[in-house]
C-alpha cells in the first residue's frame, strides 16, 4: 500500500497541466471482434456505420495486435502496460479456482489508477474480467465508478449472469437488470456516467468495456431479422453475429450523440479496439488473417483499432504501425502530457498518432496464453515465432512478405529461427515464476 501511495503522489506532483487543460477520454473495448467485421475493415456484409464515421474522423490502424488471443491477458496488459504474464494473468480469470488462470498482481500499478492521481473521474462502465473478489475489484484497481459486469463471458445476454451467479453491480454493490439486452445497459449506464461527469469540475476517463460481440451470439430480434433482410443468403450463423455487431455500432453511436451533445467531443479523446480477434466457429470474419481468437495467427490477435481527437489525430489517416494492447497506457498517459511510470513493457505512439512518421518500436513483442497446453508467439521486426500446437512445434513467418502466414521459414533461416526460440525460452521461464493464483487456489492444495 506505501509503495502504491508513494506512485501515485509522485505522478501528483511531476505532471504539468491543471485538470481543466485535460482532456476526457473514452476508451472503448469489444469483445472477440473479427478483424473483417467492420465496414470500415472491408466487411462485404455488416453494416457499422458509427464506428466507421469515428474512424474517418481519427486514425485506423491495420497491424495493431492484442497481447493475446484471449480476454483476460489483453484486458490486464491494457490496464497495466505490461505483459500480462509479469502481471500474474497468463490466461483466462473465470468463478471456479480449478479452472481460472490468472490473478493480477495487487501491486501492478494500472491505467486507471494513474488517470486518477492526476485529477481524472475514472470509470468502469461493462466488462471488467480481472477479479471477483478483493483487492481486484474494478474499485480498487483505481476506477472511482463501476457499473457493469465483474465476472468474464455472460450465459445470456438478457439474463446477465454466469454459472447462474448474476455479476451486475454498481461499484460493490449488486443490481438486478434482468430482461435488458447487455449492450443497451451498459450504453445507457456509460450516458448517464459521461453526464455526471459533465457535472463534475474533473475531466474524465472513461473504459467502456462490451461483452459484444462475444458468445453467445444473442442480437435483439429486430437486428437479426434486418440483417437476415439485407442479406438472404446470409447463415443464421453469420446473421444472428451481424445483428449483434449491428446493434453495439448503434449503441456506440449512442455514446458519441451524448458527447455531441454536452459540446465535449473536441476535447474528448477516443479509442476504439477489440481484446482479441474472431471466433470463426461463431460467424465471425478475420480476412484473409489466418486463423481466430484462441490461436496465436494474425487472426486471433491483429485487432480493429483507433483513435479519434478533432484537431490533435489527423482525420481519415490509416496507419500500418505496429503496435499492441499494452502500448495504449503509456500512449494515453504521453497524449494528454501526464508522466508516463518506468517500467512499461509498452511505449507510446503518440507520435504515430500526430505525425504518422514514428520510428518503427525496436523490441521483442511477447503474445501469450500459458494456460493448458500453452500457445505462445514472439515477434521481433517482421519475424515472427509461433508455438500453436501441444506439441513443440515451431513456425517461423516473415509478415513482410507472408502476412497469412502460410510459408513456415524455420528451415530456410535456421539461425534467426533459433535466436528467436531462445529468446522465447527465456521470457518463459521468467513468466513461469511469477504467482498467477489467487489465494483461495494456494490454499486449497
Amino acid at each position: 500500500m506505501f509503495k502504491k501511495l508513494t506512485y501515485l503522489l509522485v505522478i501528483l506532483v511531476t505532471h504539468s497541466l491543471s485538470s481543466a487543460d485535460l482532456p476526457n477520454i473514452l476508451f472503448i473495448m469489444v469483445d472477440d471482434l473479427g478483424y473483417r467485421d467492420l465496414s470500415a475493415y472491408g466487411s462485404p456484409d455488416i453494416q457499422t456505420p458509427r464506428i466507421d464515421q469515428l474512424m474517418k474522423d481519427g486514425m485506423l490502424f491495420t497491424e495493431f495486435t492484442a497481447n493475446s488471443c484471449v480476454c483476460s491477458p489483453s484486458r490486464a496488459a491494457f490496464l497495466t502496460g505490461k505483459n500480462q504474464d509479469m502481471v500474474g494473468v497468463p490466461g483466462v480469470v473465470r468463478t471456479h479456482d480449478h479452472n481460472s488462470w490468472g490473478y493480477l498482481d495487487p501491486e501492478a500499478k494500472t491505467i486507471a489508477d494513474a488517470f486518477q492521481a492526476n485529477g481524472y473521474r475514472t470509470s468502469l462502465i461493462g466488462k471488467w474480467h480481472l477479479g471477483l473478489t478483493s483487492p481486484n475489484t474494478p474499485n480498487e484497481r483505481g476506477f472511482e465508478v463501476f457499473h457493469g459486469f465483474l465476472g468474464d463471458m455472460m450465459d445470456d445476454y438478457w439474463e446477465h449472469t454466469r454459472h447462474n451467479i448474476a455479476y451486475m453491480y454498481k461499484n460493490d454493490q449488486r443490481v438486478e437488470t434482468k430482461g435488458t439486452h447487455a449492450t443497451d445497459i451498459f450504453t445507457n449506464w456509460s450516458i448517464e456516467e459521461i453526464r455526471q461527469a459533465h457535472k463534475d469540475s474533473r475531466p474524465f476517463f472513461q473504459f467502456l468495456s462490451y461483452n459484444a460481440p462475444h458468445d453467445p451470439i444473442h442480437p435483439p430480434e429486430e437486428y437479426f431479422k434486418y440483417f437476415q433482410k439485407r442479406n438472404p443468403n446470409a447463415t443464421e450463423k453469420r446473421a444472428k453475429l451481424g445483428g449483434l455487431i449491428e446493434h453495439m455500432d448503434y449503441s456506440i453511436g449512442r455514446v458519441l450523440d451524448c458527447l455531441e451533445e454536452l459540446g465535449i467531443t473536441n476535447n474528448t479523446l477516443i479509442v476504439f479496439t477489440s481484446d482479441n480477434g474472431g471466433k470463426i466457429k461463431y460467424g465471425a470474419d478475420n480476412g484473409e488473417l489466418r486463423a481466430d481468437k484462441t490461436n496465436m495467427y494474425e487472426g486471433g490477435l491483429r485487432v480493429c483499432t483507433s483513435f479519434t481527437w478533432p484537431e490533435k489525430i489527423p482525420t481519415n489517416s490509416t496507419s500500418n504501425f505496429n503496435a499492441m494492447t499494452m502500448d495504449f497506457m503509456p500512449t494515453l498517459l504521453d497524449a494528454v502530457g501526464l508522466k508516463v511510470p518506468q517500467g512499461l513493457d509498452g511505449q507510446s505512439i503518440f507520435t504515430e498518432l500526430q505525425s504518422m512518421n514514428q520510428k518503427p518500436l525496436k523490441r521483442q513483442q511477447f503474445y501469450t496464453w500459458l494456460q493448458g497446453f500453452k500457445k505462445y508467439a514472439l515477434r521481433i521486426d517482421n519475424f515472427k515465432l509461433v508455438k500453436n500446437t501441444k506439441k513443440p512445434k515451431y513456425e517461423l513467418f516473415n509478415l513482410a512478405n507472408d502476412p497469412t502466414e502460410k510459408m513456415d521459414l524455420s528451415k530456410k533461416f535456421p539461425e534467426k529461427f533459433s535466436e528467436m526460440r531462445k529468446i522465447m525460452d527465456k521470457y518463459l521461464v521468467q513468466a513461469n515464476q511469477v504467482n498467477w493464483q489467487r489465494p483461495s487456489q494456494k490454499n486449497s492444495k
